[in-house]
């Protein structure tokens, strides 16, 4: 069944606000309201409450690539040339309601030229003005953005600008203002859909099971496609896209992108699983390996845990705690790179704010 509207208070069982009690069940990853008698992230209740997935790049490791990549550091340890930290001065879509909270910019490292000379080279006089072409894609007031490009905050094709008098090309430039992309092409579409279970991941089904394609009604005319799949019983985070690039870059094992999961299993769990999966789990495939492993809550007969890893493989987690002996009882993906669910409500599609966009294409190099 769907979950409430998200804010109503009822994505959870009835329960307090204090902190959890035992034997009262556990609540929602992230310290939600606890649960009453039954487990809080009970098959059939809606997406597991305010389950801190907007969290999880922060501590768990969600926002960060594994591995070699670079794409987990920050952009002032990239190599990109940018200083570590937040710049000085207003944030870039600062007045978008999502992705305020999503932290540095998590990309991999661009070459980033600078010097006397290079801008010119970048200078089109039958473009537009570079802070126009901010100001429309939303980044700020135009004012703003001009302090931006004079702070040296602005990329242009790899080349710090810093000139106001510079006129780009819109639909060939690649801009990005302290890392984040800007998207300047209108046409390209990106949403977060929360997946109910039992919903197929496809667009259409011969065998007339419920599909994405289902609760697409408000974007009938658009050709998305999602990005990755979900197993019917899996709920959670898809993407839909019309970029097929981004699609791409986002579903191949090479740009390592981070996913979490909450995953429920009977409990109690033995100590050592989680150091076993990050060392490795041999499956019929070949070695499968965690990136992050925590346990978020647990009561008599019910552990919840947050698992974070880049693997695409079909069925990976599901395969991964049936292997150490603990099969699904209920998993939910959370996050997908820097973008997660938080509160929203299952069956749900929402478009992805334009500082969103930027951070997920600067994840995988664009």
């Amino acid at each position: 069944t769907n979950a409430p509207r998200s804010g109503s208070g009822r994505n959870t069982p009835r329960g307090g606000n204090g902190p959890r009690k035992s034997g009262k069940g556990f609540g929602p990853a992230g310290g939600g309201k606890a649960g009453g008698k039954d487990s809080a992230f009970k098959p059939g209740q809606g997406q597991p409450g305010k389950s801190g997935a907007g969290k999880a790049s922060g501590k768990s490791g969600a926002g960060k690539a594994p591995g070699k990549s670079g794409a987990g550091k920050a952009p002032g340890k990239s190599g990109a040339g940018k200083p570590a930290g937040r710049p000085a001065g207003p944030r870039p879509f600062g007045q978008e309601r999502f992705g305020q909270n999503l932290g540095p910019v998590r990309n991999r490292p661009r070459p980033v030229r600078t010097g006397h000379g290079e801008t010119s080279e970048l200078h089109n006089p039958e473009g537009v003005r570079l802070q126009k072409v901010m100001a429309c894609a939303g980044v700020a007031s135009r004012r703003v953005c001009e302090e931006m490009i004079e702070a040296g905050r602005v990329e242009v094709d790899g080349v710090v600008v810093r000139e106001l008098g510079v006129r780009v090309d819109p639909a060939r430039s690649v801009i990005h203002v302290d890392g984040i992309r800007i998207q300047t092409d209108e046409t390209l579409k990106f949403f977060v859909f929360n997946k109910p279970k039992r919903v197929v991941s496809t667009m259409e089904d011969p065998e007339g099971r419920p599909c994405i394609s289902d609760y697409l009604k408000k974007h009938q005319g658009e050709r998305l496609s999602h990005v990755g799949r979900l197993d019917q019983a899996t709920e959670g985070l898809l993407l839909l896209t019309n970029d097929g690039e981004l699609a791409n870059r986002l579903t191949h094992p090479s740009y390592e992108v981070p996913k979490t999961y909450l995953v429920q299993v009977r409990g109690p769990m033995e100590h050592g699983i989680g150091a076993q999966m990050k060392e490795g789990i041999e499956l019929e495939d070949g070695i499968a390996t965690v990136d992050s492993f925590k346990l978020r809550d647990s009561v008599p007969g019910h552990v919840l845990v947050e698992v974070v890893l880049h693997s695409g493989r079909n069925r990976i987690v599901r395969r991964m705690f049936d292997a150490v002996g603990y099969p699904v009882e209920r998993l939910v993906r959370t996050q997908i790179g820097p973008i997660s669910l938080g509160n929203q409500r299952q069956g749900s599609i929402r478009a992805l704010g334009r500082q969103e966009v930027g951070h997920l294409l600067s994840l995988v190099g664009m």
